[in-house]
């Protein structure tokens, strides 16, 4: 997880940007106190390294939780709803799904300026660019890309024909509904002319697969949204973020987790996001497939298709955050900007490269 932000370092720096708080230590104390959660001052540290939603870890006495929620408004339709992302992760727990406990949801917009939600904290490991002692051996790096394949696995395997899982998502159509949605969204977002966000556009509807399956997917499943235990061997503690979990195509989820997976010898990318996947005792992607698909014997030939599916979302939505950096709405510096100024063509050249894979 990236280095923790002191609280009052991030209102400070938003007030530099002449932008509302992302939290208000007054209202989150009345808020834990109407749901008798803890008693006393509250003491808040920003956590994770998310580009869009926020989570701070907050202590006061008696209570050791975690608040997550949007980003500043405005807000585009649809997005970053934090009490459906809490109530699904209510509906996931009962079913042996690890998933942090909800504590409280704030739907009132007035307290914080956008909803929000409290969860107990889970003290864990997340593994990105760094791998933690009692994991980095050889067989314990093997051991956590199988249990990452095997919590996939789990999740697909959850009921969503019946019952309220199955209410959360219209799992016909998923895959013409994303292609279509992210299309239009590249209008919205762009500063540029990027001809490949189109042409891939049209190679995406032109060979979509059929779905096979329907099964409960996270959306944004990869490496570090996974917590593993800080003792013992590889072992999913919790699954995080699941904003855009919904009922759909379970191969997006696998072709997304490969997309993100990195490789020896494979290219960089943005989206790359588990650098240290790529070295010695990992699985590679085949065999991370392999070992996910020897559970429900599906077709992978046209696993391509998902990986270029994510990779192209994945330049459009970073150029929603390269735009809102050109016209001065983050701080990230310079560095950041350039990256995103090279690094969207080059997941679009990286996704026209697994395209060019598909049979």
């Amino acid at each position: 997880m990236g280095v923790p932000m002191d609280i009052v370092q991030t209102i400070e720096d938003a007030a530099r940007a002449q932008s509302p708080p992302l939290l208000i230590l007054d209202r989150v104390a009345e808020f834990l106190d109407a749901c008798h959660l803890g008693t006393g001052p509250v003491h808040a540290r920003r956590i994770g390294e998310g580009q869009s939603n926020v989570t701070f870890r907050i202590k006061r006495r008696g209570a050791h939780v975690v608040l997550r929620r949007g980003p500043r408004p405005p807000l585009p339709p649809s997005t970053h709803d934090m009490v459906r992302e809490a109530r699904i992760q209510s509906l996931l727990a009962p079913l042996g799904i690890p998933v942090p406990k909800i504590l409280a949801t704030c739907a009132d917009a007035n307290v914080l300026g956008v909803p929000f939600y409290i969860m107990k904290f889970v003290d864990g490991e997340v593994v990105t660019d760094a791998v933690p002692a009692h994991l980095d051996t050889l067989a314990q790096r093997r051991a956590t890309s199988e249990a990452a394949a095997d919590m996939l696995v789990k999740l697909h395997s959850v009921d969503a024909t019946s019952g309220p899982l199955a209410e959360i998502g219209r799992p016909e159509g998923y895959l013409k509904r994303q292609v279509a949605r992210f299309a239009g969204l590249w209008d919205l977002v762009a500063t540029r002319e990027l001809p490949e966000v189109a042409q891939l556009a049209r190679w995406l509807e032109e060979n979509r697969p059929e779905t096979q399956r329907h099964a409960v997917i996270h959306g944004d499943y990869r490496l570090g949204n996974l917590m593993f235990a800080r003792q013992g061997p590889a072992q999913v503690k919790a699954v995080l973020d699941w904003e855009m979990a919904t009922v759909g195509d379970p191969l997006a989820d696998l072709g997304y987790l490969s997309a993100t997976y990195s490789q020896a010898g494979s290219t960089a990318t943005l989206l790359e996001l588990s650098p240290v996947t790529a070295l010695p005792g990992y699985l590679d992607r085949a065999a991370m497939a392999a070992r996910y698909n020897a559970h429900f014997n599906l077709d992978l030939s046209a696993l391509p298709w998902y990986e270029a599916l994510a990779l192209w979302k994945a330049a459009i939505f970073s150029e929603a955050i390269y735009t809102r950096w050109k016209n001065g709405e983050r701080a990230d510096g310079e560095r950041f900007g350039a990256a995103l100024e090279a690094g969207v063509p080059e997941l679009l050249a990286a996704a026209a490269a697994h395209a060019a894979r598909l049979p």
